[in-house]
């Protein structure tokens, strides 16, 4: 008598079988996003279609979409498509809009600490040592208890894209010294929005696609918005011609990313992952893009525009930081805005004071190579 043994399943049947319970119990756990359907997310910028920002928002939004595999697609839309820049975080909250892409410094009229996350005081190195902050010493819990604990708004969001100093702005005629500033109809937004009120201006914020139209008609007299690149393709040469550049007002700022909360929690782990690792990819992209494109178009500004670039002088520099002292110092009161002011304060003390002492000076190397006569 012999015995007769069952067969055994081809490996290639068996794996087959594998994968299609596999992919059907996928489904099962997140029934709103299947591997067999695309779903879009309506996703708002708080940037004119034209502005590099937009463009930058657009990286991001390549990014998701190429990784996400077809499961998931942004769509982008510029600001004013379905509600206005400064209504951004209000609309994806109410699941008017999935995500948007703005600053949280627009948020500033709903809690000022909002503006330590993306536009904080002059004490970081630069725009790179906050995301560290962010990711690294502790910023991003905090910044979840503020949108989750104390306002309770129905987002997520994402720090990403440094940038550069930004400049004092865009004036009819050059600012020498501090009393000019004085009853100065100026455009910013955020924390700065306090500290041109200390140093005496008249400060009314505006989103980037208003500035220009609102200095034309002279509803202000001065005004900055970010960068060489922005600044030129929204119009500022045509309507002022002193760019007056390096300010302490906002010389770190980053770019924040949000999403409906309820929409992106009920995501799979690997979307959510693509989310936010396509922000860290975006950052970095972004980074590299400006290297070139701001040089660029500040020359051109300047050689075919007639524009011209000028240093903030030392002195005023010297009045915005006496003018953070005042304003840090009034903000602290809020307890929440002192838990964050103080992780900032330690962070910037430990790594800008070893930057500082670590690094070679740039300057001394580009004057040696570039500046000899």
């Amino acid at each position: 008598m012999t015995d007769e043994k069952a067969p055994v399943p081809a490996r290639r049947g068996f794996l087959k079988a594998a994968a299609v319970a596999g992919a059907g119990a996928a489904v099962l756990a997140t029934p709103g996003v299947s591997r067999a359907q695309t779903v879009t997310w309506r996703f708002q910028s708080t940037w004119p279609a034209r502005d590099i920002f937009h463009e930058f928002a657009q990286d991001y939004v390549n990014r998701v979409n190429a990784m996400a595999g077809g499961r998931l697609r942004l769509e982008l839309l510029p600001a004013g498509a379905v509600v206005g820049a400064f209504q951004l975080i209000d609309a994806v909250s109410a699941g008017t809009l999935d995500g948007g892409h703005g600053v949280s410094a627009y948020w500033f009229g709903k809690n000022k600490a909002f503006s330590l996350f993306g536009t904080p005081p002059a004490w970081f190195y630069d725009a790179n040592s906050y995301l560290a902050w962010f990711y690294y010493g502790g910023g991003e819990a905090l910044y979840n208890e503020l949108i989750g604990q104390i306002l309770r708004v129905n987002v997520v969001g994402f720090q990403t894209g440094p940038m550069p100093t930004q400049p004092l702005g865009w004036f009819r005629n050059p600012i020498t010294n501090v009393d000019q500033l004085r009853g100065l109809k100026y455009r910013t937004v955020g924390l700065a929005t306090d500290l041109f009120n200390a140093l005496g201006s008249a400060v009314t914020a505006l989103p980037g696609g208003e500035i220009v139209p609102a200095l034309e008609r002279g509803v202000i007299d001065g005004a900055e918005f970010n960068n060489p690149s922005s600044d030129r393709v929204l119009g500022f040469p045509d309507v002022a011609k002193n760019y007056m550049i390096q300010s302490y007002h906002q010389n770190t700022e980053t770019f924040e990313v949000l999403f409906n909360k309820a929409k992106y929690d009920a995501l799979p782990a690997e979307l959510k992952a693509i989310i936010r690792h396509s922000a860290e990819a975006a950052s970095a992209d972004m980074s590299w893009k400006q290297q070139l494109r701001y040089p660029n178009d500040l020359q051109a500004m300047a050689s075919t525009q007639g524009v011209n670039v000028q240093v903030t002088p030392r002195p005023i520099l010297e009045a915005q930081l006496r003018a953070w002292d005042g304003v840090i110092r009034n903000l602290e009161s809020d307890a929440f805005f002192k838990k964050v002011t103080d992780s900032q304060r330690e962070w910037c003390r430990r790594v800008s004071a070893f930057y500082l002492r670590y690094q070679a000076s740039p300057a001394l190397a580009y004057n040696h190579f570039f500046a000899r006569g």
